[in-house]
């Protein structure tokens, strides 16, 4: 029945983290015991006191439609957020809260993006990017790193790939799906080299802010120049263990912030009451509180790269944020594995899945096709085993 659809869908990609979670489910609901290391989720619970948030604000009546860009107590938190955390000053009008950062990072394109016009994606780079920038009639322009340069780009390869149509760079950091995080200095560089166009726009994802291992993070809006420019995207979904509710949010110059407000008006309106009520109490509340899944995610990244490195052909780094390892499996490329030979990350990923009965997701679907993603938001008991299936089906 493709022929019934518009050309939009059937040329628009399925999204890879999802599309590998929902084979993983149908292998689950056939019996086989998965393991799941494919999506960007937090296994904890969200806070009793987010929780009690929520509660409250069902039992005090929160039902109605909210206001399509947000609840003004919300929108003041965030701004409250944005200069405790970020040293950026937001006003209510240049912040738009949406149903989820995905949300956030779709209005900001589709009200910037020309057809025709270029946006710069720094692999690795989140999966839904590209195919945001081709609804928007955009076109992605993909700058290649590996894990020689620690999943980075340099601002000197930013500057070689700007052209006359060039409207937009998106910078993910904390990255997903590398866990790297740009210096102070590297932002510094990048924001020097983009002072030379003042008609490009950053969108900066912030998403993985506060689950870094000691490494400063550093907003982008808070450089030189780059305030009246930047889209500031973040969320509650990874730090918070909020993934379902659903919020997401931006800081930008107000025009921007407007624009947004009217596209999200005639799509979604308002995201939902109660889920905004619990974010006003995650948000105002010290990012001390969620230390715990820090440190917990910190010691599940020492154990998963202490026994990924057990394993011939993995090339690892060490992440400084997320909760992702991001390993370079293209030693496996022209082998055979269980009869199967590998030719791609795809190839070895579900390999992997289908043998090994772990979940995770090609590094070809992140802008780098010799790597595969591996979440440790997973207990380290799974991790244990996850890792213990992969090495027995390579050896």
């Amino acid at each position: 029945m493709k022929e019934y659809l518009s050309d939009k869908i059937n040329d628009l990609p399925a999204s890879a983290t999802l599309t590998m979670a929902a084979k993983a489910r149908e292998l689950k609901n056939k019996g086989v015991d998965i393991i799941g290391l494919s999506l960007g989720e937090p296994d904890f619970n969200t806070p009793e006191y987010i929780k009690d948030a929520a509660i409250s604000a069902v039992k005090d009546n929160y039902n109605s439609y909210t206001p399509v860009d947000g609840y003004l107590e919300l929108k003041q938190s965030i701004s409250t957020k944005f200069s405790r955390d970020n040293n950026l000053k937001y006003n209510v009008s240049q912040i738009v809260v949406s149903t989820g950062a995905k949300q956030s990072i779709a209005n900001a394109v589709q009200a910037l993006v020309k057809p025709g016009e270029e946006v710069i994606l720094l692999a690795p780079f989140w999966v839904s990017y590209s195919a945001i920038v081709l609804m928007a009639e955009g076109v992605p322009k993909i700058i290649a790193s590996d894990i020689n340069s620690n999943f980075k780009v340099s601002a000197k390869e930013i500057e070689k790939a700007i052209t006359d149509k060039t409207k937009m760079i998106i910078i993910n950091s904390p990255n997903n799906p590398s866990g790297s995080i740009f210096s102070k200095k590297e932002l510094d560089e990048i924001a020097t080299v983009l002072r030379k166009y003042p008609n490009i726009f950053i969108l900066s994802d912030e998403i993985y802010e506060h689950i870094n291992y000691g490494v400063e993070h550093v907003s982008f809006a808070s450089l030189e120049g780059m305030y009246e420019r930047t889209i500031t995207v973040n969320g509650i979904a990874k730090a918070f263990a909020m993934t379902g509710w659903r919020i997401g949010y931006i800081g930008a110059p107000d025009w921007i912030a407007k624009a947004c407000t009217k596209l999200q008006g005639q799509v979604t309106s308002g995201a939902n009451c109660i889920a905004q009520k619990a974010t006003v109490k995650a948000l105002i509340e010290s990012p001390k509180k969620i230390n715990y899944m820090v440190e917990e995610f910190k010691e599940r990244k020492k154990l998963i790269i202490n026994l990924l490195s057990n394993i011939k052909g993995f090339k690892l780094n060490n992440p400084d944020g997320a909760f992702y390892v991001f390993p370079d499996i293209s030693y496996y490329f022209g082998k055979e594995i269980d009869g199967e030979i590998i030719n791609s990350a795809s190839d070895f990923a579900m390999v992997v899945l289908e043998k090994a009965h772990v979940a995770t997701v090609t590094g070809d679907a992140f802008g780098c096709p010799n790597n595969i993603r591996i979440s440790y938001a997973a207990s380290q008991e799974s991790i244990i085993e996850a890792v213990s299936r992969i090495n027995k089906l390579l050896n």
